[in-house]
């Protein structure tokens, strides 16, 4: 944005920035275009402009042809987007991290659509999104608004600069990966994990290419959720099952027992083993608050 961008240029960029739709990116681009200052130094950013809103009625165009826009995308229990700008290296992570077999390219903008992807984390599923690059015209904000944690992907302080206009309304917990520090050497680092520490950022130093930190980031995803893992048994049964419960934190008996659709009335007893019992099998009961990777045994009519 030019340096005496009027405050009237500077909100309508906020609402292009924050638009969902085709339409909705043309109409406040169009005011973009009206609003952009007209000397001579800022010549070149009209020009961009202009070639961003021929780019954006061509995809319109074409989105009337097939009488459908974006195909939507449902939201998990738990979601993640991975955001960056292009080159890296967002789609080789969603790769290393899911079932995903996304395009991997040197090129420039490969991701045009959202591609998704699921990390199954000691038994619990959870949605990564691989994002078209913040840059592109591609990039949907309306997903990276709405999603519970961002994995932002940089290679160095500089690109999280350029990133961060596009997370002004997003809500989601934000994770920092430093990708391809296998490049680095170990002084440069080190020298990079100083600084992440004191500017107090919710980091990791990641590459998808020897796999270092990125068992470290499934448990950075996984605590950025504030949930807990509970397994459930019947009573005549010897073994937990092995996919849990996903509940938030300070949930009860009673909370578990109305997720997986056991009627209170039919509970007659209920032992815990695991961190919120005194011992195994302790008898509790239901508003009795669970902790990760405890075990509930019910015993119904």
């Amino acid at each position: 944005m030019p340096i005496n961008a009027s405050p009237h240029f500077q909100k309508a960029e906020q609402k292009y920035l924050e638009a969902q739709t085709t339409e909705q990116k043309i109409i406040a681009l169009k005011k973009m275009i009206s609003l952009a200052p007209g000397h001579k130094g800022a010549e070149n950013l009209r020009k961009q402009l202009r070639r961003r809103l021929a780019r954006l009625k061509y995809t319109k165009e074409q989105e009337g042809k097939k009488g459908k826009g974006k195909k939507g995308i449902r939201k998990a229990e738990m979601q993640v987007c991975i955001i960056g700008l292009t080159n890296s290296g967002k789609s080789s992570l969603i790769k290393t991290l899911t079932n995903a077999h996304p395009k991997i390219s040197p090129n420039l903008y490969t991701t045009n659509n959202p591609t998704i992807g699921t990390l199954n984390y000691e038994g619990v599923k959870i949605q990564i999104l691989d994002m078209p690059a913040v840059e592109s015209e591609d990039f949907d904000q309306g997903l990276a608004n709405s999603a519970d944690t961002l994995i932002i992907l940089i290679g160095k302080f500089e690109d999280l600069e350029k990133i961060s206009p596009f997370l002004e309304n997003t809500e989601g917990k934000r994770i920092i990966g430093f990708n391809k520090t296998d490049l680095l050497s170990k002084n440069q680092e080190r020298k990079l994990e100083q600084t992440a520490r004191t500017k107090k950022l919710n980091f990791v130093l990641i590459s998808t290419k020897t796999k270092q930190g990125i068992e470290d980031l499934k448990e950075k995803i996984w605590q950025s959720f504030d949930k807990i893992r509970v397994y459930t048994k019947k009573h005549e049964d010897k073994k937990h099952d092995n996919e849990p419960v996903v509940l938030d934190k300070e949930s009860t008996i009673e909370e578990l027992a109305d997720k997986i659709r056991i009627p209170e009335k039919s509970i007659k007893q209920t032992t815990i083993t695991g961190p919120s019992s005194k011992f195994p099998r302790q008898i509790v009961g239901i508003q009795h608050k669970l902790k990760d990777k405890d075990i509930v045994e019910f015993k119904t009519s």
